[in-house]
Formats: C-alpha cells, structure tokens, sequence
C-alpha cells in the first residue's frame, strides 16, 4: 500500500517555543520524528514547515526525508498539508498520515497502521485515527488527554478533553478503580484521502472545536465520519513543555 507522511512544524509553538528543535539525544526533535516516519515503511516523507531554521536543519540530514517551505499565513497544521499536497500534485486517492511533530516516541507500526486503517475503510471514509484504553481514573480527568467515544461500527462520536462517557454511580464509589475498556484515549495521528483532505480545509471552523481547541471535531461538525483503530499496548509522550522533553529524553538514553 502506497502512502504518504507530511510533518508540519513551527517554531513558535504557543506552549513550548522553539520545542521542533530540542535536543533529544544529540538530535533535534523534528529529526527524531522524521526517523520515525521513515521507519514506518512510508513512499514519501515530508516535513512541511515555514521555519526556514528547520527547513534548513531538515535538508541538512542525509536520509530521504524531504522538507517543504510553506507559506506563514496558515492558521493549522492541516492547512500545512493541504499545500504541500497540492503542490505535489498527489492524486484524489492518495494516503497521507498526518504526523505531528513533537511525537518522537511514536512507533513506526502506528504510523503504518493509521495508513492502513483508512486503506480498509476508504469505500467509506476519507478519515481515520488510532486510540487506545486509558489505563488510569487521573489520565481519565486529565484535560490534557483527548477521550474519544465510538460507535458500533468503530465511528467517532465525539472528542473531548472531558472524560466522557462518565459511568455515573460506578466512579463515585470506586474512585481507585481502572476506567473500564470503553474509555477510550485518543491518539494524535490521523490519515487522510488527499480529496477529503482538500474539503476539510475549506470547512469553517466549529464551535464545538472553538470550546475543545480540538480541530477534528469539525469534521464530526459537518456531518463526515472519522473511523478509529483501537490499538493496545501503546506508549507514547507528545513534547509539549520542558518537563515532557525532559522524560522523552531519560526514555531515549534508556535506549
């Protein structure tokens, strides 16, 4: 199966500015993240910035990744991958995973799998994502970690930042307990059809995602469907503040 990964990055991250290029291990992020991607077996790499400090820390590795210039206007990572797909000109049915850049524990088996997901679902769906359990009742109420409910067919429901659904009574008087297996901890990576790709971006913003501050709710919004591959076993920590790297990099010289 043939698919393709877009990175897109900036330097001034709102929470951790300039967090792309830390140092993990002797090596910038975005660098580890591009590794990553590669790992997973991707056709093309593409790391979509409009840094020209990255765009030059990026051209200067020796590996098949690619970096592309975009302009500075964007307001989101998704519009980020709408240029770079259409000046690469991919066809209305290519896959891209949208890969985020401050995810450089990620496996490169989940980034095959989100691409694979769509794969098996695309007669269906332009979207597709990846979750998995929480295993805590405080990762459960963390605001910081996105909660996704799905049907039967494994469709998205909602998103949120809230722990839904609540099992009203049961936490009350098991305050210690595990969350059972149908809360659900979403995971930050998604693949796309390039021409859902294309209709995503042209959608206006929602309100829901104005009060989450989580984008995919408008594809939920506008009546689309977002298919989820519940995975198990996963380990993962995004970088988003100092602390964060700072266990990222313990892990990596654990190594």
């Amino acid at each position: 199966m043939n698919f393709v990964v877009i990175i897109p990055v900036r330097f001034f991250s709102t929470r951790f500015p300039g967090k792309a290029l830390a140092d993990i291990h002797g090596k910038p992020m975005i660098v580890r993240v591009m590794e990553k991607a590669l790992d997973s077996g991707a056709d093309k790499v593409i790391v979509a910035t409009d840094s020209v400090r990255i765009a030059q820390v990026v051209s200067s590795e020796r590996s098949s990744g690619e970096v592309y210039l975009t302009r500075s206007d964007h307001q989101s990572g998704i519009e980020r991958l709408g240029e770079v797909a259409a000046n690469y000109k991919f066809p209305d049915n290519q896959i891209i995973v949208h890969l985020q850049g401050d995810e450089p524990l990620i496996s490169p088996i989940m980034i095959r799998q989100v691409a694979n997901t769509l794969d098996s679902v695309k007669s269906t769906t332009g979207m597709a994502t990846l979750a998995t359990s929480l295993h805590s009742l405080e990762e459960a109420c963390d605001n910081n970690v996105v909660k996704v409910v799905i049907n039967m067919n494994n469709n998205a429901l909602y998103f949120s930042r809230s722990m839904i659904p609540w099992n009203r009574g049961y936490f009350d008087n098991h305050p210690d307990s595990r969350p059972s297996r149908i809360l659900l901890r979403h995971i930050g990576i998604y693949s796309y059809q390039v021409n859902f790709l294309y209709h995503y971006i042209k959608w206006t913003e929602s309100p829901l995602e104005k009060l989450e501050q989580l984008e995919q709710l408008r594809v939920l919004w506008h009546g689309e469907t977002i298919y989820v591959s519940v995975i198990d076993n996963v380990f993962n920590i995004s970088v988003d503040t100092p602390e964060s790297l700072r266990r990222v990099n313990m892990l990596f010289g654990n190594d």
